[in-house]
């Protein structure tokens, strides 16, 4: 490695350790659903949802309930995904006329964007249309991810409530992982992006 790759290694572990503190406390405070910067303008938000989609969020699940909520989330999402891409070619926001993905490519990419591996074997803007990258691959990009966080929280509960059977409640964390954590992290991080001159 040259000098130039290790400043950049060395400048890259500093601002990570650096960040470990604050986001971790941030991150706490979100799963134990206190009070942070963002409540003001995120909790009715997270309110509305919980609403709508009839979620308790005082109420804890065992280690089961949880990891079916889990399962269903996760299939209903890969089966969603899996759909638009078989129906690519008739659903709207396609201008450049995309026909629909293979079964066999639409099943591996569904697969692949609900388990958070993200692999392709297509080539995104000259196969997939406006409305699947929206409303499927974007989408799953913030739920794969929530649901990935959900389960490394859900395994700390297991840790530290070892006298308890109740490890939190999936809808609440998936909520407040997207909402506290991921949509602002992605705002911030486009700023910066398109501030580089990234489209």
């Amino acid at each position: 490695m040259n000098v130039y790759e290790w400043v950049q290694t060395i400048l890259f572990f500093v601002v990570l350790l650096a960040m470990i503190k604050p986001f971790g406390t941030f991150m706490a405070k979100v799963y134990q659903g206190e009070r942070t910067f963002l409540t003001p303008v995120l909790a009715p938000c997270e309110n509305l949802l919980y609403r709508v989609c009839g979620v308790n969020r005082d109420e804890e699940m065992g280690w089961k309930r949880y990891a079916i909520g889990l399962l269903l989330f996760n299939i209903v999402c890969g089966v969603t995904l899996f759909a638009i891409l078989l129906l690519q070619g008739i659903l709207p926001l396609n201008p450049q006329k995309f026909p629909a993905f293979s079964w066999h490519l639409a099943l591996n990419t569904a697969i692949s964007f609900t388990t958070n591996t993200n692999w392709q074997n297509y080539s995104g803007e000259q196969a997939a249309s406006y409305f699947t990258q929206m409303f499927g691959f974007a989408v799953h990009n913030f739920a794969s991810a929530a649901t990935g966080m959900v389960v490394a929280i859900a395994l700390i509960r297991g840790f530290v409530r070892r006298k308890s059977s109740a490890i939190g409640n999936f809808w609440v964390d998936l909520t407040r992982s997207t909402l506290y954590i991921l949509l602002p992290l992605s705002l911030v991080l486009a700023v910066f992006l398109v501030s580089q001159g990234v489209i």
